[in-house]
């Protein structure tokens, strides 16, 4: 779902109306109207069987975070097409949640920097820390799935609010979006500085909320925009 349209994007328009025959018996089995495959669709499962073999394969994870990040960002854009946050008074919930979940898990105790550095899994985005004369056990900086999907899902909802809003002054999405970037290296600054793991959503949800009910203040919109509700699109029912 997620490979086919970015490779639709890079490769010339024959790879999106390409196709691969198989079988006829193959066919009945898979229960095909036509004993053809698509070539895009093909190529992209080829890709994730590539990507997790190479996952899998007995070898230290500084030779493979790459790969454990495409997987992890797989997820992450699966996750954001598939859910949606319904209003946004529903999203300042969940956020307001969360924020209080992840700092008592981060401070409070040792578990969330357990599941972090001692469970490795497609889970998280891991970049390995620059070399230097105190380098800790864990040699890598994560940021973890919820910290980019939790977010995220907030940032694509701003975007249906531009869509019905139409805001005249600030686009709700480029605000989110401005507000997650300040968010996320505030929170990178700080662990630098400080040398110690921090909750994500400390920074990211402040902001996002703080900088979007903003933005519906300048675009004298803030009643519409704290009542906004995304309308529900066919199917939306079985997500």
């Amino acid at each position: 779902d997620i490979g086919v349209p970015i490779l639709r994007n890079i490769l010339p328009k024959q790879f999106a109306e390409g196709k691969i025959t198989i079988p006829e018996s193959v066919a009945e089995q898979l229960e095909l109207d036509e004993p053809t495959l698509p070539l895009d669709g093909v190529t992209t499962l080829a890709l994730g069987v590539i990507c997790s073999i190479a996952y899998w394969v007995p070898a230290a994870m500084a030779q493979k975070f790459i790969v454990s990040n495409v997987i992890a960002w797989s997820l992450a854009m699966v996750s954001l097409g598939a859910i949606s946050l319904g209003s946004y008074q529903t999203a300042s919930i969940l956020l307001a949640g969360l924020f209080c979940y992840d700092i008592f898990w981060v401070f409070g105790t040792d578990v969330m920097m357990t599941v972090a550095t001692k469970i490795e899994a497609p889970v998280k985005f891991i970049y390995p820390i620059p070399p230097s004369d105190t380098m800790p056990d864990y040699p890598f900086s994560v940021l973890g799935l919820g910290d980019v999907v939790i977010p995220g899902l907030f940032v694509r909802f701003m975007a249906q609010a531009d869509k019905v809003l139409k805001p005249t002054n600030l686009s709700y999405l480029n605000v989110a979006t401005a507000a997650y970037t300040v968010g996320l290296g505030l929170c990178f600054i700080v662990n630098t500085i400080t040398h110690a793991g921090q909750p994500a959503l400390l920074y990211l949800d402040p902001a996002l909320i703080g900088s979007t009910l903003a933005a519906g203040a300048a675009n004298n919109q803030l009643a519409d925009l704290w009542a906004f509700k995304q309308e529900q699109q066919p199917g939306d029912e079985a997500k």
